[in-house]
């Protein structure tokens, strides 16, 4: 089966075709939105899930030296053992971020790795972060983010290699077959990818179909 891009607008007319293992959505900070046919598929969070802790953990923690360091390594080097130190504290960010920030689709598990969520929800959040919230220091950490994480793995693929990206967050499954996701923030947009695939799959299909949505929302 194969899924298409379209515009939020009916009056869009740019279309392309994409595998449905990936799922892709891109928000503008002044409001349209676009995303593949499967945008509100709800899949794993995988580490994407760490910026809803850490947004929690920002706004509602205790305000202590512990919170910002666990939440800086958790999005600049997506350090497991910090997002379990963070979780224990504040069991209760996830559900809180999705209910103040409206995203149906974002879910907590048993632990903040078996977390869902969809890429609408991602790219929603980043967009309403960029126009509410400018000055978080997850926009900093996110443009700030180590090339090589905390278990040595490689954050460098996916929506971190569209043009205009600023900084990006990545998340990936380290059991069963290949699963990997990416977020990244630009100046005026937000967008978030999640793929049935490896990293460089979601390069593909990330490079080849969000130009050309790009392109249609200078044209809406």
């Amino acid at each position: 089966m194969w899924l298409v891009f379209a515009a939020a607008s009916a009056h869009a007319d740019e279309v392309r075709a994409v595998p449905d293992r990936t799922a892709i959505s891109l928000r503008t900070t002044l409001g349209p939105g676009f995303g593949s046919a499967n945008e509100h598929e709800v899949r794993s969070g995988l580490s994407l899930s760490k910026l809803f802790i850490v947004d929690y953990a920002l706004r509602h923690g205790d305000g202590s030296a512990l919170d910002y360091s666990l939440s800086e390594r958790m999005i600049r080097d997506s350090d497991d053992a910090a997002a379990g130190e963070l979780d224990a504290r504040y069991p209760q960010a996830i559900e809180v971020t999705a209910r103040e920030y409206g995203l149906r689709e974002t879910h907590p598990g048993p632990d903040w790795g078996s977390a869902t969520t969809s890429t609408a929800d991602v790219a929603d959040f980043l967009a309403a972060k960029q126009r509410t919230d400018p000055g978080s220091p997850i926009f900093g950490w996110m443009a700030d983010a180590s090339a090589t994480a905390a278990d040595g793995t490689e954050q460098d693929w996916g929506t971190a290699r569209l043009p205009g990206v600023l900084g990006s967050k990545w998340g990936w499954s380290d059991f069963g077959p290949p699963e990997v996701a990416s977020a990244s923030f630009g100046p005026w947009f937000a967008v978030a990818a999640h793929t049935h695939g490896t990293g460089s799959d979601q390069t593909e299909d990330v490079l080849t179909a969000v130009p050309l949505i790009a392109l249609a929302l200078l044209r809406w």
